[in-house]
């Protein structure tokens, strides 16, 4: 999509200015940059989602919004390592939060979809922040609506490919399951980065395997490296459409405490980042980060590392010179 509102200079309206404006002063949006009603259109919306009623152990995730707008005041508007002004060569906009109904799961999913499908009329692509990973699942069904069946690039400790939960069939163990019986998937396209932990049993993966997934784990990362993860995404992935989701717990739990199921042995924020960055040039059509739980964080480790996993998305979504 070309973004039609422009600053007086003749560009995308950019964060608030660092040497004019402290960074803890300014607006809470995300790396302070303008609301989309103040713009009016973008080519990348920040839509954060409040909803973690579909969590199986720690909650709080509800709250994950805000602590990574807070951690993000950081932000920068070059990336070196990209070569890319992520907000000066494209419009990028804070579209607030959908505040969704807590006690019912299924009318949380109908507003969650409702919610993207009107955040879509302003924005090309958006950059989902939650808020568990239930949320995922509406937004793929968005998505496949636009685009087809769509690859599922999902980082995570866990697979999310569970069938029930307490016969609940929507929760945060649940949505790519839900998303590849209802045929939102490509299954020939879509993997899972950082896997790791104890399963129910073998049969967990003889089912995500027929699901439509190929499996990194965490562990192969020792020897194949962030650049040897980037070979195998770009291999299974090519030219398809892309849907990037992040569960924050890929990270091991000293690069980011605050998350409902953490699992030791995760990535490192640097390996996290070095992949997502191999995503330029990549047809991303959306991203989410989501599981980012404030109460089990300090010193904002977990929300400074969702903050940059959503600049680097927000740079390989950039239009390349």
């Amino acid at each position: 999509m070309s973004n039609d509102t422009f600053s007086t200079t003749g560009g995308p309206v950019g964060p608030v200015d660092a040497t004019m404006v402290p960074r803890y002063a300014g607006p809470a949006t995300f790396a302070r940059l303008p609301a989309l009603e103040a713009v009016g259109r973008a080519d990348i919306g920040i839509l954060g989602v409040l909803f973690d009623s579909g969590v199986s152990y720690r909650p709080g995730a509800r709250f994950g919004p805000g602590h990574i707008r807070a951690s993000s005041k950081l932000l920068r508007n070059y990336n070196p390592i990209q070569d890319v002004e992520p907000f000066g060569v494209q419009q990028v906009a804070d579209a607030g939060d959908l505040a969704v109904n807590p006690f019912d799961i299924d009318d949380a999913i109908a507003g969650i979809d409702a919610g993207y499908r009107a955040t879509l009329d302003t924005c090309g692509r958006i950059l989902t922040i939650g808020g568990d990973h239930t949320i995922a699942l509406p937004i793929l069904r968005v998505l496949h609506e636009a685009h087809g069946p769509v690859a599922v690039l999902h980082f995570d400790a866990h697979l999310d490919t569970w069938d029930t939960y307490f016969g609940a069939a929507y929760t945060h163990g649940t949505p790519f399951r839900r998303a590849s019986e209802e045929g939102l998937i490509d299954k020939t396209g879509s993997m899972h980065v950082g896997i790791r932990g104890p399963l129910y049993s073998r049969k967990d993966l003889t089912d995500d395997e027929v699901l439509g997934f190929q499996v990194v784990g965490s562990h192969q990362l020792d020897d194949m490296g962030a650049a040897g993860v980037a070979e195998r995404i770009r291999a299974r992935m090519g030219d398809r459409p892309i849907y990037v989701s992040i569960d924050i717990d890929v990270l091991d739990p000293a690069a980011a405490p605050g998350t409902g199921t953490p699992e030791a042995g995760g990535l490192t924020s640097r390996e996290l980042l070095a992949i997502l960055r191999s995503l330029q040039g990549l047809n991303l059509v959306g991203a989410d980060i989501v599981e980012v739980s404030p109460a089990y964080d300090h010193a904002e480790i977990t929300g400074i590392a969702a903050a940059h996993v959503g600049y680097e998305l927000i740079s390989a979504m950039a239009p390349q010179a």
